[in-house]
């Protein structure tokens, strides 16, 4: 019989009682088959992305300047149009090859900074533009040359909790691994209390996906010693770049993580790079939420903090399997 999911209630926090040592949980390494991760890697591989991208978050795109990344070796530049529409291009000017990161803009116009060519997103001596896709959270691009791929016309962009009813917050961090490294890592839940007990407890995986193809888990986020959030959240892959967790019972039901990797290519030293960006979109039934989304601008950069703070570990268990992968002794 499966545990009973955590049961709604008045007040979301719950009491714990005394916690288990972290050396006396229950070990989950049997659980947490190389294979059964790897064959979950491999079916969110095959499905399609369209050949979009995660550039960053949508805010980072300013009307004022240029936003720069890199994807795949190739450079990228994105601006805000004169309505605030998302433009990007080639990030090198046609004319004699500046970098165009931070270039200034003007109604629209992209200014090069060494001799002031203006592009304004269309066709221009040989430099062509990017799809671009603002949705509202996360920017993205279109590299067909890139993905190799039938191209969407928009990116298939998770399910999300309606706008005016959450509030989100958008992490970045950068890692030596590539995509795939960042997916399993995030298709390993039996990881969460053994390399995460500063913030999951009590972890039971209900649905491996196997046969679903959906990692169901009960967990509570740790709030003090005894004090905890206990839910119950399902992860899937819709892309081979991207995996979702979503809250489907308990507090917050309905609230979205998404965790997309973007390759940004190799370093000096030969080494990829993969972009991590993460988009925690929350939301709550309950009637003060609406008074923490008017907080918003105070409780995003607690969020992205605390998102931080798992990514330093997940980014190094990533960073550790592209290492055994690439030397030839990665197990399984």
């Amino acid at each position: 019989m499966s545990p009973r999911a955590p049961r709604r209630s008045r007040f979301p926090l719950s009491l714990r009682r005394e916690p288990v040592p972290w050396h006396r949980q229950e070990p989950t390494w049997r659980e947490a088959s190389p294979r059964l991760i790897d064959a979950a890697l491999k079916r969110a591989q095959a499905r399609p992305a369209g050949n979009w991208y995660v550039l960053g978050p949508s805010a980072a795109v300013r009307a004022d300047i240029s936003y720069g990344r890199t994807i795949g070796g190739t450079e990228i530049v994105a601006w805000r149009g004169a309505g605030g529409a998302l433009l990007a291009g080639p990030g090198a000017c046609p004319h004699l090859g500046a970098p165009l990161a931070q270039a200034p803009t003007r109604c629209g116009t992209l200014v090069c900074p060494w001799h002031g060519l203006a592009l304004s997103g269309a066709p221009f001596a040989g430099w062509n533009p990017y799809p671009a896709h603002d949705d509202g959270v996360l920017a993205w691009v279109r590299l067909d040359d890139h993905g190799g791929e039938e191209p969407l016309d928009t990116p298939d962009v998770p399910p999300r909790p309606p706008a005016h009813v959450s509030l989100h917050s958008v992490y970045t961090g950068t890692g030596v691994c590539e995509p795939e490294d960042i997916l399993a890592n995030r298709l390993d839940p039996w990881h969460g209390a053994w390399f995460h007990p500063y913030s999951f407890v009590d972890l039971t995986v209900l649905d491996d996906g196997a046969e679903s193809d959906v990692l169901s888990v009960r967990v509570s986020f740790k709030v003090a010693r005894r004090v905890v959030v206990p839910v119950t959240a399902e992860f899937t892959a819709p892309g081979p770049r991207t995996v979702v967790m979503r809250i489907t019972d308990g507090e917050g039901e309905g609230s979205v993580v998404e965790s997309h990797a973007t390759p940004l290519g190799s370093a000096g030293d030969g080494r990829p790079r993969t972009l991590v960006t993460e988009a925690v979109i929350a939301t709550s039934r309950r009637t003060g939420f609406t008074l923490a989304r008017t907080a918003a601008p105070l409780l995003r950069p607690l969020i992205r903090r605390a998102a931080g703070r798992l990514w330093q570990d997940d980014l190094a268990y990533a960073e550790r399997r592209w290492v055994l992968r690439s030397t030839g002794r990665f197990p399984g």
